[in-house]
């Protein structure tokens, strides 16, 4: 089977619902290789998280509902979308993608 993932252009970083990075692409490595990239699968995520984030991670998890935001860092900026998985009906986890923003983005309304 194709792993998909590793050919998106975003970073993906799942996690179970302890927290606990289960599954990072190369993507998501690359971009958290100065903390460990690949080394973080097994870790909590807490650890990477401040207070606030780790109140909403905990909220969408109980709730399941999802997070959508965008930042800027060195001058790119990205789209964060934070969903939840589920198994069996149930909140399993998270899935965190990171997609870089072009400068110039079009907005388009349909009828």
């Amino acid at each position: 089977m194709i792993n998909w993932t590793q050919s998106l252009n975003c970073a993906i970083t799942v996690c179970n619902r302890d927290g606990i990075i289960i599954y990072m692409n190369d993507k998501s490595a690359n971009t958290w290789a100065k903390q460990g990239g690949e080394s973080l699968i097994g870790k909590s995520l807490f650890g990477c998280h401040g207070q606030r984030s780790t109140e909403i991670i905990h909220r969408l998890m109980q709730t399941g509902e999802s997070n959508t935001y965008t930042v800027e860092k060195n001058g790119v900026k990205k789209l964060i979308y934070q969903t939840p998985w589920f198994e069996d009906g149930k909140v399993a986890g998270m899935v965190e993608f990171s997609i870089v923003l072009p400068t110039e983005i079009p907005h388009y309304v349909r009828k």
